[in-house]
């Protein structure tokens, strides 16, 4: 990410890089019209307190977001920094919690409510091979039928069976859950995944879509390394947004 302000001093150094990052990812969102009026939620764990998880306030669009107005809450969605005045979401934030609960390598979670992926997650057949983006994901995809709004924890029983060894789960009539070891890492599998099914909406529009063989598609993802540089996953491309936020507005820093 590009250079950072000072530390605030009210949070250790770790905390404060991971909310200007995650900061900054919201109003990445907010540019490519990712949001969905004050809903929906990216949540990171904060690196350095066992346990804790840093999530949107509840009442403010992604643009509003910034480093110091992120709340940090516990992993059943309680505010741990009381002198937040902003509210939580905890019913968007079951979801979240289940995984980071149960998924050590969940370092950030992506839900959101976006056309594309809406669409795509109400198709049948769901994501299919029709453009280059989606030939990433065939088989890299979990998907769990739509049971109303995900609040009732009987529920997350299902949620993690279905998602297996997957760290994408698709909420069948709902949107996507994109899980990642980093935001960086998260991120860019959310870019690319909303690049595919915005593909693929248009492609099935104009008629019946070529399809991609399955055994172009192994090699199509065996030969996927050679095209990313070397280091944390997404960060050339996340650090490449930010320089294009900062164009607009940098108050996501404060």
């Amino acid at each position: 990410m590009a250079t950072q302000l000072k530390r605030n001093s009210k949070y250790s150094e770790a905390e404060w890089t991971a909310r200007q990052e995650l900061a900054a990812c919201y109003r990445i969102f907010a540019m490519m019209g990712w949001d969905e009026m004050i809903f929906n939620h990216i949540t990171v764990k904060v690196p350095d307190e066992e346990g804790s998880f840093l999530i949107n306030p509840y009442g403010l669009h992604f643009s509003e977001v910034c480093a110091s107005n992120l709340i940090k809450i516990d992993i059943d969605g309680n505010k741990v920094d009381a002198d937040n005045p902003w509210h939580v979401n905890k019913a968007g934030f079951v979801q979240h919690s289940l995984f980071h609960r149960v998924l050590p390598d969940a370092h950030a979670i992506i839900h959101t409510h976006t056309t594309a992926t809406m669409a795509v997650c109400g198709l049948e057949g769901g994501l299919q091979p029709t453009n280059f983006y989606a030939c990433n994901f065939i088989g890299q995809l979990a998907y769990h039928d739509f049971e109303g709004v995900t609040v009732r924890e009987e529920e997350g029983v299902r949620l993690v069976e279905h998602l297996g060894d997957k760290r994408i789960l698709m909420l069948r009539n709902h949107g996507p859950v994109v899980m990642g070891k980093s935001l960086t890492d998260a991120f860019i599998k959310y870019w690319a995944l909303q690049r595919a099914c915005e593909i693929q909406m248009a492609t099935m529009s104009m008629g019946k879509p070529i399809l991609v063989g399955e055994d172009v598609i192994k090699v199509h993802q065996r030969d996927l390394y050679m095209a990313a540089i070397p280091g944390q996953s997404g960060k050339a491309e996340f650090d490449a947004m930010v320089r294009k936020v900062d164009k607009i507005d940098t108050s996501w820093r404060d």
